[in-house]
């Protein structure tokens, strides 16, 4: 089948309806951020004994990691959620970003330089999911109307497959999971910030702003 005629959501349901009640599997989540979180937390504790991993050295500057990454414990502390819900916050290097996108600087946001980042972000969650023996793992990711979740999805997959682990197929953004986003940030008073991350998603911001 084509990636991208793959209905995500379909296919996450599937494997739901296969899970069960007791004892839950346990899933790693690759979270962006609290606001794209909550949703999928919500939606996914009912099914899983959720770890979340905030694994982001994209992110710029620094002062930002760690304010997304407190307003995501803050989070976790605060849903009422089916099933309790841990965190691990991973490593802050930005050299492990800047390694990863070299010589694709320029490329404009939603192309190779961001699959790249993808990729550097599930293969550490796949990495620590193996070697905590998760049943699964996957992201927040596609929550954003702005991220591709085929191109999401093929690289969990691949990464999956490389360690060994269950990648949960996702497009989160269905069944209104971006609007419930929006829903829970207002409840819950969550930073959203206006920029992806990364200091090149920030620079194309102020041109927009600019221009």
């Amino acid at each position: 089948m084509n990636q991208t005629n793959r209905n995500y959501q379909k296919e996450l349901e599937r494997v739901l309806a296969r899970i069960p009640n007791q004892p839950r599997p346990s899933l790693l989540l690759h979270s962006c951020c609290a606001p794209c979180s909550s949703y999928v937390l919500e939606y996914l504790s009912e099914y899983f004994q959720i770890t979340v991993l905030y694994y982001n050295p994209n992110i710029y500057p620094e002062e930002e990691f760690y304010r997304r990454s407190g307003e995501q414990k803050r989070l976790i502390e605060t849903l009422p959620a089916a099933s309790d819900i841990h965190f691990i916050e991973g490593r802050f290097d930005s050299r492990e970003f800047y390694d990863a996108v070299r010589g694709l600087e320029q490329i404009p946001e939603g192309g190779a330089r961001c699959h790249a980042c993808f990729q550097l972000r599930l293969e550490e969650t796949a990495r620590i999911a193996a070697r905590e023996h998760f049943d699964f793992f996957t992201t927040t990711l596609t929550i954003s109307p702005l991220k591709n979740a085929a191109v999401l999805n093929k690289i969990g997959e691949e990464t999956a497959a490389r360690y060994g682990v269950a990648w949960l197929p996702s497009d989160f953004k269905k069944k209104n999971g971006y609007k419930r986003s929006i829903e829970l940030s207002a409840q819950y008073q969550l930073y959203r910030q206006d920029y992806c991350g990364c200091v090149f998603s920030r620079q194309e911001r102020a041109a927009r702003q600019q221009s």
